[in-house]
């Protein structure tokens, strides 16, 4: 059977491959349409399976917010180079999973991959996946996804997908001010990598673990016990400090803290009692 150029983007629009893979996938199955598409995404698998073991230290982050602000969907997909970071195929995926995301009710990566794929009927999630990794010859893995609901929930992307902030806000209600308030707090955890909220979420071990270490340095200074133990505590309250969002400086006024910052803003909204809930900041490769 002739492989004429119609038959050719036929299997190209069908599948998304590229021409010469669609091309060859029709010789090796005699023209026949369906057999090529099951060529191409049996390609798909092995290319996947050759790559399995392959570092994915590169990749983007994407978010959907609903209009209503009350919900959002943060999602981090893996690849093995920049470049293909960057191609329409590994963009498309994203973004294709992140509405699929924003839309239904998964807890898991492995519940996601089993899902019908939204846009190619008869395919699932994992198939859609296998494709685009045959398409960029690179392993790709869906690292993992976050969603919030609640008061008030925005997102911030940054440095061109590398890192993503979604952070969730209670008191304000969607007012203007309180939504400006959760982006520039967005902002700032994406800028300061803060670990935690407050320093009632930090656990007892991080804390036991970071005194250990300046009772070890503080000795080596050979002073008193008394002396030492001030030096810890010091240090202990400028460890929160740095690693809680609530107690940094607000990055856009440095003599408040973000705490004194959601009071402001709180006063502005009728003496509203705005608080940070909850955040969650994904960097790839970290």
């Amino acid at each position: 059977m002739e492989i004429t150029a119609e038959l050719v983007k036929t299997l190209r629009n069908k599948t998304d491959a590229g021409m010469m893979d669609c091309k060859k996938a029709l010789k090796e199955t005699g023209g026949d349409l369906e057999a090529a598409v099951a060529y191409l995404r049996q390609k798909g698998l092995a290319v996947a399976s050759k790559r399995a073991d392959r570092t994915t230290s590169e990749g983007a982050v994407w978010a959907s917010i609903a209009p209503d602000q009350k919900s959002g969907l943060l999602l981090e997909v893996n690849c093995e180079t920049d470049f293909v970071a960057k191609t329409p195929a590994f963009v498309e995926l994203g973004a294709r999973l992140t509405e699929h995301l924003a839309a239904v009710a998964l807890e898991s990566v492995e519940e996601l991959l089993t899902q019908p794929c939204p846009h190619q009927a008869g395919l699932t999630v994992s198939d859609y996946l296998n494709e685009v990794i045959a398409k960029t010859g690179e392993a790709i893995r869906i690292r993992h996804f976050a969603r919030f609901q609640g008061d008030l929930v925005t997102a911030y992307i940054h440095h061109g997908g590398k890192i993503g902030v979604m952070i969730e806000l209670s008191g304000g209600g969607s007012a203007p001010e309180a939504l400006a308030a959760a982006k520039d707090l967005a902002m700032q955890v994406a800028a300061t990598a803060p670990v935690a909220v407050g320093r009632e979420e930090i656990s007892p071990e991080l804390i036991a673990k970071e005194k250990a270490i300046y009772e070890a340095a503080a000795k080596e200074s050979g002073k008193p016990d008394k002396i030492i133990e001030k030096m810890v505590i010091g240090r202990v309250e400028k460890f929160f400090k740095e690693v809680c969002l609530v107690e940094q400086p607000f990055v856009k006024n440095s003599d408040i803290t973000v705490t004194q910052f959601l009071k402001e803003v709180g006063a502005s909204l009728g003496s509203k009692d705005l608080r940070v809930k909850r955040f969650t900041r994904f960097q790839v490769g970290a």
